[in-house]
């Protein structure tokens, strides 16, 4: 039997799909060229600009401003900034986890009552959320006042403006971005696997271990992608629960455009910020490359 040339098949019209297929892709290409490579490029070149003696930005390649990002204050906000983004998201596998498995393991008309609920954050305003915490955790808020009542404690706790609020704000605003992914992953996860697994003499942990967390680490990636890099650059919290007393990278950012007005140090660090994300995501993607391939 004679068969038709590959070209031939489906006449003239074969290519129609792909082109389709770049019009349909215009809008998101056009979104990405305009909010973000063309103010990535605006933001690297004010990073080699400099000020004039009356505060104007004068461009001048110069590369002072990456050599100030390296001084001792600036290294010690981007420690710190690093650390708290780094318990944030531990936290927010520790807790994120089980709720996600436990989810994904539910029928689908309660799953997606679950899924409603820790959607519902999102329905209201991010700083209403944040003021809400503030209310909680101030000397008279809410908590004070039940473990006084209770005789827990003998005098209120000073839990606001200080690093553990900061910690607690951050989780509280990116852990739905840890369950989501993570739930997206165990819900494909095939239960007979593990059926197999505990068949096989595997007890509870090992099957976990070996088989549970392997299946889904796309999930886990995704979700450490999502809390890491914004919880780095977060300076609401920062300020509102915080104080200011905490200072982030973030903050620093906001003030050098704002109340320094040194925009090429601002930029500069906004820069480094973003090989910040570039590094972490080259890194979780390599391990998972390792993980499919062993």
């Amino acid at each position: 039997m004679q068969t038709l040339p590959a070209a031939s098949v489906g006449g003239p019209h074969a290519r129609t799909p792909r082109v389709w297929g770049w019009v349909l892709l215009a809008p998101m290409l056009l979104w990405l060229v305009l909010f973000v490579i063309v103010p990535t490029l605006i933001l690297v070149i004010y990073s080699f600009c400099s000020r004039d003696d009356l505060g104007r930005v004068v461009f001048d390649f110069t590369f002072d401003n990456y050599a100030r990002v390296f001084d001792p204050i600036y290294l010690r906000v981007l420690g710190r900034s690093l650390g708290f983004a780094a318990l944030t998201t531990v936290l927010c596998v520790v807790i994120g986890y089980p709720v996600a498995w436990f989810i994904a393991r539910q029928r689908e008309a309660v799953r997606n009552r679950l899924l409603l609920l820790v959607m519902i954050p999102f329905w209201t305003s991010f700083l209403i959320r944040t003021y809400a915490w503030i209310t909680i955790l101030k000397s008279e808020g809410l908590l004070n006042g039940l473990l006084l009542s209770a005789g827990v404690i003998p005098e209120p706790l000073k839990l606001l403006y200080t690093p553990v609020a900061v910690v607690i704000g951050l989780v509280y605003a990116y852990l739905p971005f840890m369950i989501l992914p993570i739930y997206g992953s165990a819900e494909k996860l095939d239960n007979t696997l593990v059926e197999a697994a505990h068949d096989l003499g595997a007890g509870p942990l090992r099957a976990f271990s070996e088989v549970i967390i392997p299946l889904t680490k796309p999930g886990i990636a995704a979700g450490v992608l999502l809390v890491f890099v914004p919880a780095i650059g977060m300076f609401a919290i920062t300020d509102l629960m915080g104080g200011a007393k905490v200072p982030m990278i973030g903050n620093v950012i906001q003030n050098q455009f704002s109340k320094a007005s040194n925009w090429p140090f601002g930029a500069a660090l906004g820069v480094i910020f973003t090989l910040l994300f570039i590094i972490a995501y080259a890194f979780i993607q390599r391990r998972a490359a390792r993980s499919s391939h062993s």
